[in-house]
């Protein structure tokens, strides 16, 4: 710096800047290190940020006023700083040689300004409304530059001004990079075509600025607003796009897709490599006299070899790192700067107690030393939960992308998948396993995070007491492996709890789809016990897992203490010179403190990443499942007169099965009505499933061409309005959706339904009876105008005159769908005259096929068909008649004049094959239900007054399936005092005072160590080592054994007693429920209650309420302690208190409805995904994949949307 600055400008004046009332800075100091640090901070950011840019532009910004305003200045800063260097210049032609500082700061100054105005503008052009680089440019350039501002005034202070030009162009200089800092507050406008401009309750994170985006005041506002009232949905902002399921399910997916490519590849170089090395020996063999097609024993043993190899399984760990990784990294950087400034602060205390033991110091340094250490704090807290928003947001995409990708899988796994992946088990993966992750991802940097900030703590500990720090470092090294063992029992734990629980979701599916069933026979008790019996199992499991916990957490928990036990005793024990003064205790206290959080942190985030690493493994497992093949039907092929064409197929549910439909050949012709008949179990609805592609085809080819219909033995019915599942996502029009319900004998059920078209069905159809599920599945498939319909058993679930009037009308050759492709499966053989062919199947296989006369004419296979139902017909036929009769009443019925005006004119030898078979592979049916037969005659004898439909108009109704109501105000005092009773009164007031005991413990270890350190004073060092010592260490033990009888009381009895209890109440209160609850509340909100919230009984209310207790306890006995040794502490703390007690409240409101918002939004979710698992097939035979992915992405996009201001409500 000599060589700079020269002789006369010293770079570091130790008396003008310490020893002294009036500190200073020299001028070298000052125009080298002060003017280069913000030039060096941009230089260096520079390449960086305009990668950045490139890589995320978010359009353009026109140029405004403000712009304009922050380019001229810039030009300016660059015109003041070269003027001081061509002043420089001319200084020196007229012989006053200057230092070379002053050509290369002004020099550097200009160049860093001209980049800054360029910045400037390039900003704009990608869409940048507000800088944070520029901005901490200007707040360094202001921050470096108010040391001269106050450097000048001194020097000038009664004397002239010595250089006025530089004067005056450094004031200048100030004023202009102070207007740019100013500036810099203020946003752009919104570029130009930007999503902010065309939403219409945009995030205002998009548009906040930097400053805003840093102190998290853009959430304001929704704060304010939840305070004054309770927050709605439709208070809550619209989702950022890039967090939006759009964005992240194909970025997950599309690496997933890559890792599965690569795995495959690696498999098939495995399976090549085996296969060469055998290669000598089997050519030998054969040599020998072996027959060519036979393997010999040496292949025969790498056969088996290749087959016992694992198999190469891809890495979704891989794809989600790749995924997330980068942005989750700039949280990582984040927490890298707030664990090295955590550091600083104890530092500035060794200089505290210092300046308060020096009298000489002058004041300024004591309030310069205050004031570092409130700053660091600050920077020290925006840093933390930045880094805490990276944490949160990574977390809540990858959920996202979980979900998006299980619910994708979900619509395209092969039956054999379904097996194994039940309904209940992929609702735990979307709501339990989706979840771990999310809380893995807010505290995954502590994994490299505790290990860093214990080294550096034990560093910082041996410069403060010497090598007696490793007998701290021994303790920690003898806790590794006892948390090790822990960590793996854990997980062990953790599979056994999630197969538990995973079973424990699929009885409880199967309870609710089947509750009907369930209450007719009265079988609540018994499948009571059955789930109980299985929560059993999961609780015992439970109960092993927070032995295991109270263990781990009394370990960590006293750790901090055991080593500042250890290092101490060991310190003053070594050596009598060594004396623990003030400032070596507290000191190494505030280490320890420090120390404290990671070693506290670490077995939790073990925990985290144990339980995280087996949903890891169980997604992996489902992602990584077989999916159906969209190529084994081929759509496209023009070529064949056939509409529909099988050759020789053969067909199988799962590879590994034998196969279920053998040598198949069928061909369709164009606008055919074909006849599928058969036993029951032969394989007809098989053979529909062959056609639509959910099969496995083994052998042979599969041709479908056009657009198909499909309409399933057991109708699929949305959870939406009639009209809405006729519709299917069609666009409605009013004469031809008139026509299908005609078509379909709707109408005469519109009459009587409350809503008309309009009513809302239940989950499953629930308030639909049997034939009007059946029905509204056939007008679906009617007013989709699809070019192939296969209808799979239509007519087996509605009545006799009905079944007539849906032949006649729709299916049969002069109904609605003449000209189309039909394949019917039916058992009404009534109907098998009128089709154009008939398809026998016998055993799998396809035994005859040809017309109805044909096949009488063959005696074969049909023949006996035939005879097999005539009697059950002619039983049938009876109860037709007799309908027919009870019908007469109503001689207007259209319906009924036409079955009878049948009866009377067809030969006798059909009468017998008139009637309509039941079903026989479904248990539902209208003529069963006498409620449903009601309806029907209802329906009938108000067809006497005709009304159009067009004119009715449908009465006031209430929604069917009420939306989920979320509680409003503060959490109810009961509903405290129900979670005590269940931990038990008496045992809450215990585990209170153990609570509060353990914190007493551990504040009176620290007033003991603090009158330990008066020995040093009053020389008693040596006389009370040994009684120092071993109240130190009684009061750390009783603190331990306090932590784990607390655990173990809290965690393995009582929280999970609770746990229990409210399990229980909750199932039996679900179980005695009438069935009207069933038919309004969808089945995903109580799997929701089931899965997701029992969890949080189970894991997450324990973990919550003895972070709370720890807190007060603690907080308590610190305000008692300080107010006991300082009363004028309670001046300083009271408006604090009050302060603080005003924003919690302030915070509380606007934090626990959001809470509430996205639990009731969560529902939706699940019952979307269960309705949609039940009818995969329905959705992709019309191609409706697309529409309800997206489907699916909007309801986890509004759940995230009152989850995102939430975790920004916790920052």
């Amino acid at each position: 710096m000599e060589r700079l600055c020269g002789e006369k400008l010293p770079f570091w004046v130790a008396n003008e800047t310490f020893h002294t009332d009036r500190p200073d800075l020299s001028e070298c100091f000052q125009l080298s290190v002060l003017a280069w640090l913000p030039c060096i901070f941009l230089w260096a950011a520079f390449p960086i940020y305009v990668y950045y840019l490139k890589r995320s532009s978010r359009g353009y910004i026109m140029m405004s006023l403000l712009n304009r305003f922050k380019t001229v200045f810039g030009l300016f800063l660059w015109i003041v700083c070269w003027t001081d260097l061509f002043y420089t210049f001319h200084e020196l032609r007229s012989g006053n040689t200057q230092p070379p500082i002053y050509f290369v700061t002004p020099l550097v100054l200009g160049m860093t300004m001209l980049l800054a105005t360029f910045l400037i503008q390039y900003e704009r052009l990608h869409g940048v409304q507000s800088s944070g680089v520029l901005f901490i440019f200007w707040f360094l350039s202001v921050l470096c530059a108010l040391v001269p501002f106050r450097s000048k005034i001194l020097k000038v202070y009664g004397k002239d001004v010595p250089d006025k030009l530089r004067f005056t162009t450094f004031y200048i200089y100030f004023g202009l990079i102070l207007c740019e800092l100013i500036l810099c507050c203020f946003n752009e406008k919104p570029p130009l075509f930007s999503n902010v401009v065309t939403d219409p309750n945009p995030c205002p994170e998009t548009t906040a600025g930097f400053l805003s985006t840093v102190t998290f005041w853009w959430f304001t506002s929704l704060a304010i607003k939840g305070y004054k009232r309770p927050l709605e949905s439709k208070d809550l902002w619209s989702l950022n796009k890039r967090d939006s399921s759009e964005e992240m399910v194909p970025k997950l997916l599309k690496e997933w897709d890559k890792e599965q490519a690569k795995a495959k590849s690696d498999q098939h170089l495995t399976n090549q490599a085996v296969y060469a090395k055998p290669q000598p020996s089997a050519t030998n063999h054969v040599s020998g006299g072996t027959g060519g097609n036979e393997s010999s024993p040496e292949e025969a043993e790498v056969l088996l070899s290749s087959h016992k190899a694992a198999p190469h399984q891809p890495s979704f760990l891989r794809a989600l790192i790749k995924a997330f990784g980068p942005y989750f990294l700039i949280g990582s950087l984040f927490k890298l700067l707030q664990d090295s400034i955590t550091f600083i602060n104890p530092q500035l205390l060794s200089m505290l107690i210092n300046f308060t033991k020096d009298k000489s110091a002058p004041d300024w340094w004591g309030y310069t030393l205050a004031f570092l250490m409130f700053f660091t704090a600050i920077l020290q807290t925006l840093i933390l939960h930045t880094h805490f928003q990276y944490c949160f947001v990574t977390g809540m995409n990858v959920r996202t992308a979980l979900i998006g990708a299980i619910y994708r899988k979900a619509l395209v796994i092969t039956n054999a998948a379904k097996r194994s992946s039940t309904v209940g088990e992929i609702v735990n993966l979307m709501s339990v396993d989706a979840q771990r992750f999310m809380d893995l991802t807010t505290f995954l940097n502590m994994l490299w995070s505790a290990p860093l900030q214990i080294m550096l703590a034990l560093y910082f500990l041996w410069q403060n007491l010497g090598p007696s720090v490793l007998a701290g470092v021994a303790v920690m090294v003898m806790l590794i492996p006892f948390n090790a063992f822990i960590a793996m029992k854990t997980r062990a734990y953790q599979v056994q709890q999630m197969q538990h629980k995973d079973a424990r979701i699929k009885l409880m599916n199967e309870i609710l789809n089947g509750i009907k069933v369930l209450k007719l026979y009265a079988w609540e008790n018994s499948f009571k016990d059955k789930v109980l019996a299985i929560r059993q199992k999961e609780l015992k499991v439970l109960r092993k897992t927070a032995y295991l916990g109270a263990l781990s957490t009394m370990a960590w928990t006293s750790a901090p203490f055991l080593v500042a036990l250890t290092t101490f005793a060991v310190y003053v024990t070594v050596d009598e010179n060594n004396v623990l003064d003030a400032e070596k205790a507290f000191v190494s206290l505030s280490l320890f403190n420090i120390l404290r959080f990671p070693l506290n942190m670490l077995p939790q985030v073990i925990s985290s990443l144990v339980q995280a690493s087996v949903s890891l493994k169980r997604i992996q497992n489902f992602l990584s499942h077989d999916e159906l093949d969209p190529s084994s039907v081929d759509r496209k092929n023009t070529g064949s007169d056939f509409a529909v064409s099988v050759v020789n197929g053969k067909f199988t549910w799962a590879k590994e099965d034998q196969p279920v439909l053998h040598n198949i050949n069928v061909m369709v012709p164009q606008g055919s009505l074909v006849a599928v008949v058969g036993h029951v179990g032969c394989g007809k609805s098989s053979l529909i499933s062959a056609l639509l592609g959910d099969m496995e085809k083994q052998e042979g080819e599969v041709s479908v061409r056009g657009s198909v219909a499909y309409v399933p033995q057991q109708a699929w019915i949305q959870n939406a309005t009639l009209r809405d599942n006729i519709l299917f996502g069609n666009s409605f029009n009013e004469q031809k959706y008139h026509r299908v319900l005609d078509a379909c004998a709707l109408t005469p059920d519109l009459e009587v339904l409350p809503g008309g078209d309009m009513t809302e069905i239940g989950e499953k159809g629930i308030n639909l009876s049997g034939g009007q599920r059946q029905r509204v599945s056939l007008a679906r498939a009617l007013y989709s105008n699809a070019d192939v319909y296969l209808l799979d058993d239509p007519l087996s679930a509605v009545d006799a005159h009905v079944a007539k009037h849906i032949f006649d009308n729709l299916i049969g050759p002069e109904g609605v769908l003449k000209g189309k492709t039909r394949i019917l499966v039916t058992h009404g053989i009534s109907f098998l005259p009128q089709v154009d062919n008939i398809v026998v199947i016998v055993d799998g296989r396809v035994s005859e096929m040809g017309s109805y006369q044909e096949l009488l004419k063959q005696n074969g296979a049909f023949a006996e068909f035939l005879r097999n139902y005539a009697l059950e017909d002619i039983i049938e036929e009876d109860e037709a008649t007799e309908e027919l009769i009870e019908d007469e009443m109503f001689s207007d019925d259209v319906l009924s004049n036409h079955h009878t005006d049948m009866v009377d004119n067809e030969p006798t030898f059909n009468e017998t094959k008139k009637s309509f078979m039941r079903q026989m592979s479904i248990m539902s049916g209208d003529s069963d239900n006498l409620r449903c037969r009601s309806v029907r005659r209802h329906g009938c004898s108000q067809r006497r007054h005709p009304e159009p439909q067009e004119k009715k108009k449908p009465q006031e109704m209430e929604k069917l399936i009420q939306a989920e109501a979320a509680e409003t105000g503060r959490v109810k005092s009961k509903v405290f005092l129900e979670y005590a009773k269940a931990v038990g009164l008496v045992l809450s007031v215990i585990i209170c005072l153990l609570y509060a005991c353990q914190s007493a413990a551990s504040i009176g270890a620290n007033i003991w160590l603090s009158e330990w350190t008066n020995d040093a004073s009053l020389n008693n060092t040596k006389e009370n080592v040994n009684m120092r010592v071993g109240v130190y260490a009684a009061l750390g033990i009783a603190q331990g054994v306090l932590i784990l009888a607390n655990c173990l009381l809290c965690r393995a009895y009582c929280m999970l007693r609770a746990a229990k209890l409210t399990h229980r109440n909750m199932l039996q209160g679900v179980l005695r429920a009438p069935q009207a609850f069933f038919e309004s509340t969808p089945t995903g909100r109580l799997l929701n209650r089931f899965s997701k919230d029992v969890d949080a009984i189970d894991s997450h209310i324990p973990e919550n309420i003895d972070i709370w207790m720890r807190t007060f306890w603690y907080t308590l006995n610190v305000l008692l302690i300080c107010s006991a040794l300082t009363p004028m502490f309670l001046l300083v703390v009271a408006p604090l208190m009050v302060f603080y007690w005003w924003v919690q409240r302030f915070y509380v409101a606007t934090s626990r409805q959001l809470k509430r918002l996205e639990s009731v939004s969560r529902s939706p979710i699940y019952s979307h995904f269960s309705e949609t698992i039940t009818g995969s097939s329905v959705i992709r035979a019309y191609g409706r994949h697309d529409a309800f992915v997206h489907m699916n992405d909007m309801k986890v996009d509004d759940n995230q949307k009152s989850y995102y201001p939430g975790i920004v409500s916790n920052r």
